[in-house]
């Protein structure tokens, strides 16, 4: 049987000191507390942690907004999280504009027909598969679609980052939050 915490959400008003600053700003910021975020506010360094590492992949990462969700997206099917699944699925449509049918092989586990987008994917998923350790022809085909060294470091930040909310939706079973909960995959 599968391990669960039973810890309830936190929020602003349940949180300790830092637990409540981290979900307020939260609020402040998206306008709701994901349940991810209640949950981590257990750990306020866990929380701390997750959103400043991915605020900086998101701003500083070199990657398009689209080939980030790629990324995120891929991790998040890779490590078998529904959660975020179900939240980078949604925000790859509305948002960042990944191509559905790009979107769709991800969430499906097919293959993606825009060239560089596919190997960025395959890049990502033998870094999950090999706890970082690619063999040199993905790097070098990471590398010739256009992608930098420099950027294969970043996907590395993006599996620090989703390693974290992966393993904490893994523990808690998290409730896929209502705004994205069309985006769910089925059991």
């Amino acid at each position: 049987m599968k391990a669960k915490l039973k810890l309830p959400l936190l929020s602003e008003d349940s949180a300790d000191e830092k637990g409540r600053e981290l979900l307020g700003n939260a609020r402040q910021r998206q306008g709701r507390i994901p349940n991810m975020y209640a949950e981590m506010a257990h750990a306020p360094g866990l929380l701390s942690t997750y959103l400043h590492g991915y605020d900086w992949f998101r701003k500083e990462s070199g990657f398009t907004p689209a080939e980030q969700e790629v990324i995120l997206l891929t991790i998040s099917r890779e490590n078998a999280c529904h959660y975020c699944v179900a939240a980078h699925s949604m925000i790859a449509e509305k948002m960042s504009k990944v191509p559905p049918q790009a979107l769709q092989a991800i969430r499906e586990g097919g293959m993606i027909e825009d060239a560089k987008l596919r190997t960025l994917a395959e890049f990502v998923q033998q870094m999950v598969q090999t706890r970082g350790n690619p063999s040199q022809a993905s790097l070098e085909a990471f590398t010739g679609a256009g992608y930098s060294e420099q950027q294969a470091l970043q996907v590395v930040l993006a599996l620090a980052v989703k390693t974290i909310s992966n393993y904490t939706n893994h523990l808690f079973d998290t409730l896929v939050d209502d705004a994205f909960a069309a985006y769910a995959l089925t059991k």
